[in-house]
């Protein structure tokens, strides 16, 4: 049989905040996904590089450009 949760577990779960901080500002930790445009050197043709990085109040502003 399984565990029966009461809602004070529930909450208590809730509450938690599982997300890692920044150590410059204490601001959670957003994981974005990155989108820039390149011009390729073989082909001249404009290329779209995709990544995530990790975005919080101290750094939002460089990364939106």
């Amino acid at each position: 049989m399984g565990k029966i949760k009461s809602f004070a577990d529930k909450v208590a779960k809730s509450a938690t905040d599982f997300t890692s901080h920044c150590p410059k500002c204490g601001e959670s930790i957003q994981s974005v996904m990155l989108v820039s445009s390149e011009k390729s050197e073989k082909t001249g043709a404009w290329r779209f590089n995709q990544r995530f990085v990790g975005m919080c109040k101290c750094n939002e502003k460089e990364l939106q450009g």
